[in-house]
């Protein structure tokens, strides 16, 4: 988020508690108050404003997507929701809502469109223009559900439903987990962007493309928290590195994370095949990280923090496992000399990464995408906005991964519905229709009753 765009949501934005990571009873988290863009007391009951509403049904049947009739015939089913839901969350007096209860069914409803909202602001700041939904055409707004029973979390045509999971024994809301959201948000915002895949001209790669973007959304956006920062660089002392907050995705317990960005996944791993598509991704995400960090050093040597010798000897930080204790203890004097110089660094590292991310999307088409693409139009973006400063980083990081140099194996098994996150209900939209069985009278009287979604 640009420093004008953080001065105008303080100014008259409207103010919500977020929890940058999720709460778990060994560490528990306090919410952040964050400044959304609308403008306060423009928001409406939800909460809800033109380009998203939230909704807690009562009774919904099916999630969005692919459903079946109890007869076994297929049917699509989308928003908008039109049956009965549970009391949403208002706003108070002045039009904030920083002051819904935590332990309640509205602070998830208020949480949840937080998150999206503050996701989407930073991210058309990036694009410098507003993100068009992919689903305009059928939907003015998207549709945010909670659908707690549901074991998962998705966005497609149209909506995201947010579910929960027992990990340990405790529930976990999706509602409460940034991380997830985020990640759903950064799916609807590659779609809106690059367009849905036509099935004839799919690369395997793409699917790894999309996990990886939406993870880049998360980690970007997590870095505008301040409570973020102010743990990482306090954990870290700068070096990115270690093991540490900002590199775990999706978290669901204090010990357990869905992926990790600074992986050391090469595509020689999936040079046979491969059956998930967040693995995939593994090798992308880790390039695009290491870009980050190596920017990162960049910015410390400009601000003086650190020597251009210094910064040659972290490069080899992942080659010679040796240097991880000379490394940190740089890092250790240069934050204890000038803490605020190596914030202000990693700021900037994080604003130059999602600004060329945005620039790198504008870029792609979902035909045919794949991996060695994404890396020739890193190299154009970054010709563009340094004149060519970090092209030998992007290339050094993406030729340690393999990428451009290995070819991606066969897709080994069919996808998971429960696993597959972007070969799912995200890319099924209205015009698919046809491809289904026609229903009988008898069916759409049923599912009309049970869906409230279309006439009977």
């Amino acid at each position: 988020m640009s420093i004008d765009l953080t001065r105008r949501c303080r100014e008259c934005g409207t103010r919500f508690r977020l929890f940058p990571q999720p709460r778990f009873p060994e560490r528990a988290h306090e919410p952040e108050v964050v400044w959304l863009l609308p403008t306060a007391g423009t928001l409406r009951a939800g909460p809800s404003d033109d380009r998203m509403y939230v909704v807690d049904p009562i009774g919904k049947p099916h999630p969005y997507g692919i459903a079946r009739t109890p007869y076994g015939t297929s049917f699509l089913y989308y928003p908008p929701w039109n049956g009965p839901v549970y009391p949403p969350p208002l706003p108070g007096r002045s039009g904030h809502f920083d002051h819904v209860p935590i332990e309640t069914p509205e602070f998830e409803a208020a949480h949840a469109y937080g998150v999206a909202r503050f996701v989407l602001d930073i991210w058309e700041d990036y694009f410098g223009r507003p993100i068009r939904w992919h689903f305009l055409g059928d939907h003015d707004r998207l549709e945010i559900v909670l659908l707690r029973a549901l074991r998962n979390a998705s966005a497609g045509y149209g909506f995201m439903e947010l579910g929960s999971d027992l990990v340990d024994g405790d529930l976990q809301l999706f509602s409460l987990n940034f991380d997830i959201i985020a990640h759903e948000m950064g799916h609807l915002i590659l779609y809106s962007e690059i367009g849905l895949p036509n099935l004839n001209a799919l690369e395997g790669e793409f699917f790894g493309f999309h996990e990886c973007g939406a993870d880049l959304v998360a980690l970007i956006t997590a870095l505008h928290f301040d409570s973020v920062v102010d743990q990482l660089l306090e954990t870290t002392k700068g070096n990115l590195y270690t093991f540490n907050e900002l590199n775990r995705f999706a978290e669901l317990s204090s010990s357990q994370e869905i992926r990790v960005a600074g992986n050391s996944t090469k595509m020689s791993a999936f040079a046979m095949g491969w059956t998930n598509e967040h693995d995939l991704s593994e090798p992308l995400t880790g390039a695009f990280f290491d870009v980050l960090v190596d920017i990162f050093h960049d910015k410390l040597v400009q601000r003086g923090v650190i020597s251009a010798e210094v910064e040659a000897l972290m490069d080899e930080l992942e080659r010679r496992s040796e240097l991880a204790g000379v490394i940190q203890s740089f890092f250790d004097r240069a934050y204890a000399d000038d803490p605020e110089a190596v914030r202000l660094a990693l700021l900037e590292a994080r604003d130059h990464v999602g600004i060329a991310l945005a620039e790198l999307w504008r870029r792609l088409s979902a035909d045919y995408l794949n991996y060695d693409d994404i890396g020739g139009a890193m190299l154009e973006v970054d010709r563009e906005m340094t004149g060519g400063r970090y092209l030998t980083e992007i290339i050094r990081n993406f030729e340690w991964r393999e990428i451009g140099m290995v070819t991606v194996g066969p897709r080994i098994a069919p996808p998971d519905a429960a696993a597959s996150h972007t070969f799912s209900a995200r890319t099924v939209t209205p015009r698919d229709e046809g491809c289904l069985p026609r229903m009988s009278y008898r069916e759409r009287w049923n599912v009309a009753r049970r869906c409230r979604m279309m006439p009977p």
